[in-house]
């Protein structure tokens, strides 16, 4: 198995789904979620699945129908049944309709990676080469590995209409990762049309999104189209989505789930195509157990979920982003590009970023500006030397403890905080690791 095969979860759980696609990352796949028969028929005719994992129980259209429609439209996508409800004539059927496997919830994280490698293989055929890595895509640097894994879901996803959320600290770029999407896909030719629902006021935010008629408010002195009517045909990039009031979420999973829209002051609907990009900075899972953001919405926005690292994760690519930004920076100056040497670049490769790409970006226009041929290490801001690591003769002697307390830190913060991944570097249990924590 490796992070090329994309496989599309179906469960009305979203419990199950989210649980499901958090094991699936860890495996390292690609994977899409669907609450609904409906839309994982509409993900699969217009994505590249390569496997369906399926409850069978739903609401509506259960999963059986779907094994159905997939042997008779799709039958070289296999198939992977989950249920809560084992039931020896359904298992039989389904196996006769063409499912591989059957899996039992709850089941276990082992389990599931066991059936993958059956419906897979464990291993890749000996013939296949890696690709060289790629350094740049749509202007998105980087040669890490988790970036290469972020330019290989782009690829996979630019050609369809299924909805992405795109998350990442500020500062990261997940406006250009939305951009890479529309602009390297099919529709490239049709509208980006960016909103930042953090920067338009709420009373306005629902006017600007789906329209009004003429006197449909005090003010309201035109009939004007919304940003769905003018993404029609292309993408609409909802930036800072967990900003919007739970009124307007209301409507926006109206429109994303009929696909259809209703401007102010209007009693009729106009159909829509748009595919919904959509990106936060914030905590959505917080957000949804504190009920600022509807859980069913989530599901709606985020069929392929995106991450950008922050650039502290990925200090490998900070040289090709100082050569990125140097050439462009100085060719608008109309000046020689600047020659960093080794230790300025260690140092500012030890740097934590915290305003991520952002913060780079302005820190080497600057340099620019104010310099004319070489960066110096006293060009270098202080806070940016101090968090370079320095070796001290005089370090501070520590008890055991407190070096286990720094330890187990360092790896929670290495694995993202990920408590099973972090026991199992640790070699130890959940329960134990949850115990030192506390």
């Amino acid at each position: 198995m490796d992070n090329k095969h994309s496989v599309l979860v179906v469960d009305d759980s979203h419990d199950m789904l989210e649980i499901v696609r958090r094991m699936l990352g860890e495996i390292g796949l690609n994977p899409f979620v669907s609450d609904n028969v409906v839309d994982a028929i509409e993900v699969i005719e217009n994505s590249h699945v390569e496997l369906v994992i399926t409850d069978l129980n739903m609401p509506e259209i259960g999963g059986m129908q779907l094994i159905k429609y997939m042997s008779q439209h799709y039958p070289q996508i296999p198939v992977l049944v989950i249920t809560g409800f084992p039931n020896i004539n359904d298992a039989v059927e389904v196996m006769k309709m063409g499912a591989l496997e059957y899996l039992i919830k709850p089941f276990t994280f082992e389990e599931l990676r066991e059936a993958l490698e059956n419906v897979f293989g464990k291993q890749e055929p000996e013939a296949h080469k890696p690709d060289a890595p790629i350094e740049s895509f749509h202007d998105i640097i980087g040669i890490s590995p988790i970036m290469q894994n972020l330019f290989r879901t782009i690829g996979r996803i630019k050609n369809n209409k299924a909805s992405v959320l795109v998350t990442g600290e500020s500062g990261t770029g997940k406006e250009m990762v939305a951009r890479a999407i529309h602009y390297n896909g099919i529709n490239s030719s049709a509208p980006f049309v960016p909103v930042n629902c953090g920067a338009i006021p709420e009373q306005l935010l629902e006017s600007e999104l789906f329209g009004h008629l003429k006197g449909a408010f005090t003010g309201a002195s035109t009939t004007r189209a919304g940003f769905f009517q003018v993404a029609d045909g292309g993408t609409l990039f909802l930036d800072e989505i967990s900003n919007a009031s739970l009124n307007v979420q209301a409507k926006l999973l109206r429109a994303i789930q009929e696909k259809e829209v209703t401007m102010l002051g209007a009693t009729k609907s106009q159909k829509i195509d748009v595919r919904i990009i959509s990106a936060s900075n914030a905590d959505m899972a917080e957000m949804i157990q504190k009920e600022t953001f509807r859980e069913d919405l989530y599901y709606r926005i985020n069929v392929v979920t995106i991450n950008i690292p922050p650039l502290r994760e990925r200090k490998e690519d900070i040289p090709l982003l100082l050569e990125f930004f140097n050439d462009r920076y100085s060719k608008e100056s109309g000046k020689p590009s600047l020659k960093f040497p080794k230790r300025t670049i260690s140092i500012l490769q030890e740097y934590s970023w915290p305003g991520n790409i952002r913060e780079l970006e302005n820190f080497i226009q600057r340099l620019v500006i104010m310099n004319d041929i070489n960066v110096d290490i006293s060009d270098i801001p202080p806070h940016m030397k101090m968090s370079s690591p320095v070796k001290s003769k005089t370090a501070p002697m520590l008890t055991l403890e407190e070096i286990e307390k720094q330890h187990i830190e360092r790896v929670l913060a290495a694995s993202g905080n990920n408590k099973t991944k972090a026991a199992e570097i640790l070699g130890i249990d959940r329960k134990t690791l949850r115990e030192k924590i506390k």
